[in-house]
């Protein structure tokens, strides 16, 4: 297991490298330490499921750079595409209907995707280097707390340390469909004027 500061120049690419090889990366967010992959390789997928211990059943979100990219991978009606403008860079995912575009073995069964745009700028970095999205998923066991510090998680390939970090809530999560808004999480954005 590979571990650098978020300060090294080669930071972001590094990162981006060990996504493109089929690579697992901790990273921080703006919430706590994330967990990126790439969403097109099946078999570093299972490999995130597996190092989680988290059922295959339960869906994984998907970081992008903003909202052209989001509308790549997800259906964004007018209500949607107004939330993700409104909050976005920001701790808000949008859960709406899945495009075709998504490999079939990511959340297999689902109708909807979550998707989300995030306003740490490391995270950004990367989404905009790699050209395209990865995963979002805290770095934890499964049903485990949130990861604050850069401590391993067996199987990890690359870890992104940036220090000890803030004790943010997690982001919002939200399903749109059409006009309809229904708050799946409360996190920290709070929608309820959007409701």
């Amino acid at each position: 297991m590979e571990k650098i500061k978020i300060t090294d120049e080669n930071a972001v690419s590094r990162a981006v490298e060990v996504l493109r090889s089929g690579g697992v990366v901790m990273h921080p967010t703006e919430t706590c330490y994330g967990l990126a992959v790439d969403v097109f390789n099946e078999n570093v997928l299972q490999k995130l499921y597996k190092l989680k211990g988290r059922d295959a059943d339960k869906p994984l979100s998907i970081l992008v750079d903003g909202l052209d990219m989001a509308q790549e991978y997800g259906v964004f009606s007018e209500k949607a595409g107004e939330l993700a403008r409104k909050y976005w860079p920001g701790a808000l995912s949008v859960v709406v209907p899945r495009k075709k575009s998504l490999p079939e073995f990511l959340n297999k069964g689902h109708d909807f995707v979550s998707i989300r745009n995030s306003s740490d700028t490391f995270s950004m970095e990367m989404v905009r280097e790699f050209g395209g999205p990865i995963t979002t998923t805290s770095a934890n066991k499964s049903g485990g707390e949130p990861l604050y510090v850069a401590e391993g998680l067996e199987g990890v390939d690359l870890i992104i340390d940036g220090g000890e970090l803030l004790k943010n809530k997690p982001s919002t999560v939200v399903k749109v469909e059409g006009d309809n808004v229904q708050v799946l999480r409360q996190g920290d954005i709070d929608l309820s004027e959007e409701v």
